[in-house]
Parts: C-alpha cells; structure tokens; sequence
C-alpha cells in the first residue's frame, strides 16, 4: 500500500482522480483503532478499485465555550500513518479558513428535536455544528459512501436524519463500536485517563453489558413461561431444578415483560451507582434507553431496536458509550 496522498484544499481534493466508488471516512484526527476499523470497512466497501478519502478536521463548531477545543489532541503525521496501514487512498486535512472561508458560518444545518436530547441536552450546539461541517465535508469531499462509528449513536442517528430530509446523494453505513480488550469504548479522550480513572470509567461498559444481560434472562423467562402453563406445579417443578429465579410465578415473569424498558435501565443504572462510590468517583451525566429514530425514551411495552447509552465524567474527562438492543419476539 502506498503512502496515502495528504491535501490540505478543496482545489487539490477536487482535482484527485477516482475510480469506482468513493468512501469517506471524516475523523478529528488523533485517530486510534476504532477509526482504523472504519477505515478498513471503507475499503471493503468501496472495493480495490474505489478510492477511500480520511478526513482530519477539528470542527470549531462543536466545541462549547468550556470544552476542549485547545486540548484536542492534533496528530497528524501519526493519523496519516494509521490511515495508511488501514487502507486509505488520501488524506484530506483542511485548515479551518479552508472550511470556513468566511469565518463562522452565519447559515448552519439544525438537528432539530432530536439534536436537543441526551448529547444535545448537555452540549447546546453541539449538533448543529456537526452537522454543519458533515454537510460541507459532504460537499467537498462528493463520495458514494460516507461510515460513522455506532459508538456516537446519536451522531450518527442525525447523519442519517440529514441526509433523508436533504437528499444528500450518498449511503451512511455504521460500523460497531470498538473496544479495547477491558471492554472500554475506544475514545481519543481515553488517553486523558489516569490508571485508576481508567479502572472507574470501566464502569460504562459493565452497566451496558449489565442492562443487555437482564435484558436476555428476562426475555428467557417470558419464553420459558409462555411455553408452558402458569401454574403452581410449574413453579414446584423449577425449583426442583434448582433453577431458583424461574421458580417464581411464570404466569407472572410473563406479564412482567411490559416492565423490560425499566428492568434493563434498573439494571445498568446499579452498576454506575457503585462508581459513584468509587475514588475517583463517576459522575453520571445521564443513562437512556432510547428509540434510535428519535432517541425519545422508550416506554413500558416498546418493542423493536433500541439504544442503551451513557455518558458520565469520571475526573475531568468526560465519556460516552451505548450499546443497541431488541425488544421483543424473545430478544
């Protein structure tokens, strides 16, 4: 593989010969393996005879008055190392008068409703200016094919938003979240992590994989219970078992299923109560069990996909993580 191209101008992006189709991959830079993993996807996706462009850019649009705009790691000849191996043909690192040539822009993409949810709720702004600079980067960049990572679920739910109510001329392809070996959710703040930060922020993960547990021994039971009659002779007939937590009223783990929403998030949410103990302690920004169309909360009785996610402080370093899970037919 050859050394990807480095542009720094639309000029010179426009003027990059292509072949088949074109993926991109948009990145603030400081790239880790999560972002090679969707580097890799978009080679795969765009095939050896495409072209696949990375993008390295630190939006100023997304960054509140008290976040970490100065702080943010910038590392590009190491990015372009890492988009290389992974399989990028070019590299397109604007400058911010390159972007915004005309200083902040006075017209900006909305996010709307959804935009003002969980994420959008603790950041005002955040989206709007996400999507702002996704749309130009669309613009500049013209692929067939642009990934995301699922890790920002809700990021990647308004990317999808926008480019169904602008048609945008491209197809927006997820890619699962990636995860070091202890479970934490690749980030390029997780270098901000001390060691016993880093032990306490493993708390996101465990309270999703906690809710996503509950989730599969419920759903176990209500297909247990459903497949035979309720009845105090069944629940003898469990215990006899030795299966202790289906020895209950079946008829009534059954009934029960209305109450999942609550059961996974009950679940999850014990899991960041303990962190809150811990020294240093985590501090929960919010936990949400949310329909991904809207990211609305979703209620007793909601069957379909749905997001489980997190976002919490743990020191100065702020985290997010979800995971995506079904209700119904038995999860």
């Amino acid at each position: 593989m050859s050394e990807p191209l480095l542009l720094h101008t639309a000029e010179e992006l426009h003027g990059l010969a292509r072949s088949g189709r074109r993926a991109v991959v948009m990145t603030m830079g400081a790239l880790h393996e999560g972002h090679a993993t969707l580097i890799r996807t978009a080679r795969e996706q765009a095939g050896q005879g495409g072209q696949v462009v990375v993008t390295v850019f630190v939006n100023p649009l997304q960054f509140g008055a008290n976040e970490d705009l100065d702080r943010y790691p910038r590392t590009l000849d190491a990015d372009r190392r890492i988009a290389e191996a992974a399989g990028a043909d070019a590299v397109f690192a604007p400058a911010v008068d390159e972007v915004y040539p005309g200083g902040d822009p006075q017209v900006r993409i909305s996010a709307g409703p959804m935009g003002e949810r969980l994420e959008g709720a603790t950041r005002p702004g955040h989206f709007d200016g996400m999507l702002t600079v996704v749309a130009k980067l669309l613009h500049l960049t013209r692929p067939d094919l642009a990934l995301f990572g699922q890790k920002d679920a809700q990021q990647l739910a308004l990317i999808r938003r926008m480019v169904t109510d602008l048609n945008f001329p491209v197809e927006v392809v997820g890619v699962p979240t990636v995860r070091e070996e202890d479970g934490l959710a690749l980030s390029s703040r997780n270098r901000y992590l001390s060691p016993v930060e880093r032990r306490t922020a493993l708390a996101l993960s465990r309270a999703l994989f906690a809710g996503r547990d509950r989730l599969a021994a419920q759903a176990a039971l209500q297909a247990r219970a459903e497949a035979s009659p309720a009845s105090d002779e069944r629940a003898s007939a469990l215990a006899k078992l030795g299966e202790v937590r289906a020895s209950a009223d079946a008829h009534a783990v059954s009934v029960a299923g209305c109450g999942l929403p609550d059961a996974v998030r009950a679940a999850a949410l014990h899991i960041l109560e303990e962190a809150g103990r811990h020294e240093p302690p985590l501090v929960l920004d919010y936990l949400a069990l949310v329909d991904p169309q809207d990211f609305t909360e979703a209620g007793p009785g909601f069957t379909g996909q749905a997001v489980l996610a997190v976002a919490a402080k743990v020191g100065t370093t702020r985290l997010i993580d979800n995971i995506p899970l079904e209700f119904g037919a038995h999860s």
